[in-house]
């Protein structure tokens, strides 16, 4: 059978976790860019990602590299692994060498301050129209790499282009579903993200079981109401990319996003949790834009307000619960 060669770009966590997916195929081999050459030179000799994944070996088909060039020559596909606040640059300094229209699966949950794009949108806006395909559901890298039992969806308008990444991706340990609704599944990945930080206040502040069961129920409503007022489909948050990942990352130990909120809730300052971080916690950024987005065509998201005015207002997360719970009873 023919080789199949896909390039990686990024070399974060997910990046990685990708690889050793793509590479349980026999026929497929992957290329990962790295920003930075000595980290692919590591990657290399180290035959492991010790700055994210340390410990868990690379594949033999899994090689990286500093060279964009290098990485995207003769690839059948593109995967976008880049976080969303760095994708726009990346792409912009990437953008000579990424001619040929290969379509791109991204791996990125997040929306762009300032022109509220998702990834597929950057992607286009950079790369020119070509297929993007939104993978996304209860994925943390490091189960994943594991090779622990996962399961994930595939978006695309053109659903036959969603089911060449099923192929692509779908191994006894790694199982992916399709979908049509590029737009609801971008969005709930991006969304989840700001109710696990809420989450996670709610951990460091200890409110138990209880509170989080109901922030995490009220949390889904309002990432569904949001998406379908920016043309998404509701069924999109009720799968693996809303509510499966939305209980994956308000529970889960390697949550950087709810990891950041359980900080806030006993404490900490944002500056001091981001210093200590060596990853991003995509939803810090996220609900800048989605605060304003739900300021300007007034979207009731009282969850995600509530902790956009914690991050960056310092509002306490004690006074934040105190606003949620104190607003006036109405139907469910």
């Amino acid at each position: 059978m023919t080789d199949t060669k896909l390039a990686i770009l990024g070399s974060g966590a997910m990046a990685t976790a990708c690889s050793i997916v793509l590479t349980d195929h026999p026929n497929q081999s992957v290329k990962m860019w790295c920003h930075d050459p000595h980290q692919a030179d590591d990657l290399n000799k180290a035959r492991e990602n010790r700055q994210f994944l340390p410990g868990i070996p690379l594949p033999d088909r899994v090689t990286a590299t500093g060279d964009i060039a290098e990485a995207v020559e003769g690839v059948d596909m593109l995967v976008a692994a880049i976080p969303s606040k760095f994708l726009r640059s990346a792409l912009e300094s990437l953008t000579p060498h990424l001619t040929e229209s290969r379509p791109v699966v991204s791996v990125i949950k997040g929306i762009e301050n300032g022109t509220f794009l998702r990834p597929s949108q950057i992607i286009n806006e950079i790369l020119g129209d070509r297929t993007i395909i939104s993978l996304s559901g209860p994925s943390h890298a490091e189960e994943v790499a594991m090779r622990l039992p996962a399961s994930v969806v595939a978006a695309c308008g053109d659903l036959s282009l969603a089911q060449t990444v099923q192929e692509r991706f779908n191994t006894d340990r790694f199982r992916v579903y399709t979908n049509s609704d590029l737009v609801g599944v971008e969005l709930a990945g991006a969304l989840k993200n700001v109710v696990a930080i809420a989450a996670g206040i709610c951990d460091g502040l200890g409110y138990g079981d209880n509170a989080k069961s109901a922030l995490m129920t009220r949390g889904l409503v309002e990432m569904t109401r949001f998406g379908v007022m920016m043309g998404a489909e509701e069924s999109s948050f009720a799968g693996l990319a809303g509510m499966g990942d939305l209980i994956t990352t308000c529970t889960s130990p390697h949550s950087r996003n709810r990891s950041v909120g359980e900080r806030l809730g006993k404490g900490q300052t944002l500056d001091e949790i981001l210093a200590q971080m060596h990853a991003v916690a995509e939803g810090v950024t996220t609900v800048k834009s989605l605060y304003d987005l739900a300021e300007s065509r007034g979207i009731d998201l009282p969850i995600c307000q509530e902790v956009y005015r914690v991050i960056y207002e310092q509002k306490s997360p004690a006074e934040a619960t105190d606003s949620l719970m104190s607003r006036p009873p109405g139907e469910e």
